[in-house]
């Protein structure tokens, strides 16, 4: 039943069609590219060699619509040379399946670890194995296959120059990161209006910190606005928090609430404006009314004490927002911005520099519990088997039941089902349609080769909104260029169906054989986010024990260990929500409530983090203490919650108790500490486990254990670990 149910769920999520910006003038300009290649090579050559040749050029296309925050036109170039080098190495090894099927085995297996660079990465690195399945069987001859390799090069350098010549919208995905970041904090100043103890996604502010490491060639061209809205959005965070939270900030009625909320509905409507100057480049006007809101009354500012602290800082980031919203992202108008952010640019490897990252990258993933692991040992054995199986059955283009498998695997289970599902769906629709026009219109192949640009154009645009949508255009694309190129569509279409069938389903059974359900790793994934935030809690009170630059510094680096570890188990629950076996070690219930604990505890440092003291302040020993103890006693609930046992926090209750008899420097400090140790406290009772429970976790685990030595001493070890 929970097979039909997930069955249910991951159709729909192949069909639906998702609500996102559709970039048409993008579409344009790579169909272009694509038209280029196929006019030329049918001027100049022949409709055969134009197939071919067009394979290269929408491949490379379709790469610079991957989220990355390189220059498109090095994507192009990129994939283009790998789409060549995948072609002629295949036509070196082609011929005889005892040299090919290893080739392609290890290359599908490079394909596939290719996703610790990043989905980027992954997804063009699959391409190559589909271009080396199909264009082998093309060349006759070295020389052949050389030129083959060159023209597909050709369509990504035709598609690199376009983007230099056109350029539509530069930095525009850096753009749209930060100004999303700003907007995201924006968004979460107005829920705090209503819910003054909101929790807030910190993924806009990540995604806004990987989009802004740039090369060094790009850090001096990059535009001024994007220099300096990411620090202040960051700073401004833990302020707006603290401003809100009805512990350490705002009274929880009264005027001083009224006054919160005016603040907080001002620092909405500057961070929306400075997302829209960012957004667009033009300067954005702010409402009337907004910079008097901002004013704070020495004689009759109705907030007192830390509320009155946090609204002060807010109003000092606000003014320099301000200054960015008005600019319009002007050169001679930009502000210098304070803090470490406009010290120096975060750094990315240039791509000649990148292959110690690419192999620490890799090495990291090669162990046999690793998703990306897993799924290019899956994308090695189905793209061979499938290679085998379609090379024994009566039909001319075995390769497509290969490709199909290659270009739906994912490392998780939900996508790789739904694309499998989506990409069936949109070939039996495009393969309808276009088989339609074919017998229609009758063998022309200057029409056929426009109807394949045409195709090409609506799968791009259509790219994002949906796979099965694309998917629909792109059948509709090699229907069309098989036409063009002489073959008769009643022998390739059906075969096209059937053999797209089969690779889906070799697909979707190499991952019930060797599965990587992110339902066993939850309590791992927990582990990991609760030590994270034990180091981060701990580097924020050492801050106020001894308020030093290198303390700030080792904060800061904890609160981005700490985001990545959420954002890893946040990535970790959503997948296992949607796999089909049922929960071990953390059942649905226990996993949401540990969330919600371990998202106040995270709260709590962030609002303590507004209000650490600054350089010239006194020294809080009693901070320290409590840092120890707390670093201490989390490090070792993370053990414990990983072996499902019972954390408990004797010394961080030691250290609270202890502090009792000090005076507080500092009410924040106080109240925050108490806060955590509430949260604390809600974690321990969400993963609570009781003796019996204990006892038979215990002996589930042992037969877990001697299950998997049975299995590896008789050699099916792999096959039935981790299902």
């Amino acid at each position: 039943m929970r097979w039909l149910r997930t069955f249910g769920e991951v159709v729909r999520s192949g069909l639906t069609i998702e609500e996102t910006r559709l970039e048409p003038l993008l579409a344009l300009r790579t169909a272009a590219g694509v038209a280029i290649v196929i006019g030329s090579a049918l001027w100049l050559v022949s409709p055969a060699y134009a197939a071919s040749a067009a394979l290269g050029a929408f491949s490379a296309g379709g790469a610079t619509f991957q989220r990355t925050w390189r220059p498109r036109k090095v994507i192009a170039l990129g994939a283009g040379a790998g789409l060549a080098l995948s072609t002629f190495v295949g036509y070196l090894a082609a011929g005889r399946l005892v040299t090919f099927l290893p080739l392609l085995a290890v290359w599908a297996f490079a394909a596939g670890m290719a996703w610790a660079l990043g989905s980027t990465a992954g997804i063009v690195a699959a391409t190559t194995v589909g271009s080396m399945l199909v264009t082998i069987t093309l060349p006759t001859s070295v020389g052949r296959a050389l030129e083959h390799a060159g023209v597909i090069a050709l369509g990504g350098v035709v598609q690199a120059v376009l983007i230099l010549l056109f350029p539509i919208r530069r930095w525009g995905a850096h753009r749209d990161a930060l100004a999303d970041a700003l907007a995201a904090v924006a968004d979460y100043a107005r829920r705090l209006r209503h819910d003054p103890t909101a929790p807030f996604e910190p993924e806009p502010l990540m995604t806004a910190r990987d989009a802004a490491a740039v090369t060094p060639s790009q850090a001096r061209t990059r535009p001024p606005v994007l220099h300096g809205p990411r620090g202040l959005a960051e700073r401004i965070l833990p302020v707006v928090a603290a401003l809100a939270d009805p512990d350490v900030g705002a009274p929880v009625e009264g005027p001083g609430r009224d006054r919160a909320r005016e603040l907080l509905d001002a620092a909405a409507s500057v961070l929306d404006a400075a997302a829209r100057t960012v957004r667009r480049g033009i300067p954005a006007e702010v409402p009337a009314g907004t910079t008097e809101v901002l004013h704070i009354d020495e004689e009759h500012e109705v907030l007192e004490g830390p509320a009155r602290q946090a609204a002060e800082r807010l109003v000092e980031l606000l003014a320099e927002t301000l200054e960015i919203a008005g600019s319009g992202g002007a050169r001679d108008k930009v502000p210098t911005l304070r803090g470490p952010d406009s010290a120096q640019f975060l750094v990315r490897p240039t791509m000649f520099r990148l292959l110690p990252v690419v192999i620490r990258a890799v090495r990291r993933e090669l162990r046999r519990d690793s998703p990306v692991f897993r799924h290019a040992v899956r994308l090695a054995a189905v793209a061979t088997l499938g290679y085998l199986i379609a090379s024994r059955l009566p039909v001319d283009h075995g390769y497509w039941a290969p490709i199909a498998s290659v270009m739906v695997m994912r490392p998780d289970f939900h996508r790789t089902y739904a694309r499998a599902v989506a990409r069936l769906a949109g070939t039996l629709a495009g393969v309808a349609i276009a088989t339609g026009m074919v017998q229609a219109l009758g063998p022309d192949a200057q029409v056929f080769g426009a109807l394949a640009v045409v195709s090409a154009g609506l799968s791009y645009t259509l790219l994002r909104t949906g796979y099965a949508y694309s998917q629909c255009f792109t059948a509709a694309y090699v229907v069309f260029l098989l036409g063009m190129g002489g073959q008769a569509w009643e022998q390739t279409v059906p075969e096209r169906v059937v053999l797209t069938l089969l690779g889906g389903a070799l697909a979707m059974l190499a991952y019930v054989m060797f599965p990587a359900w992110e339902t066993l790793r939850l309590s791992g994934r927990l582990a990991d986010w609760l030590a994270a935030n034990g180091r981060y809690a701990a580097a924020v009170l050492r801050s106020y024990a001894e308020p030093t630059r290198e303390h700030r510094a080792d904060m800061r680096r904890a609160l981005l260990a700490s985001r990545e570890a959420r954002a890893a188990w946040q990535d970790a629950y959503d997948q296992a929500r949607q796999e089909p076996v049922r929960p071990r070690g953390l059942t649905a219930r226990e996993a949401e409530e540990a969330q919600e604990a371990l998202k106040g505890f995270d709260r709590a440092a962030m609002v303590m983090e507004s209000h650490v003291p600054r350089a010239d302040s006194r020294f809080a020993p009693e901070a320290e203490r409590l840092a120890d103890a707390l670093e201490t006693d989390i490090a070792q609930a993370a053990v414990d919650v990983r072996e499902h046992r019972n954390p408990d926090w004797e010394r961080v209750e030691e250290a609270l108790r202890a502090w009792e008899d000090a005076g507080d420097r500092s009410p924040v400090l106080r109240r925050g500490a108490e806060l955590q140790k509430q949260a604390l406290e809600d974690l321990a009772a969400a993963v609570y486990r009781t003796p019996l429970e204990r006892d038979v976790g215990s002996a589930r685990e042992e037969q877990r254990v001697r299950a998997a030595v049975a299995a590896e001493d008789d050699g099916s070890g792999p096959a039935h670990r981790g299902g």
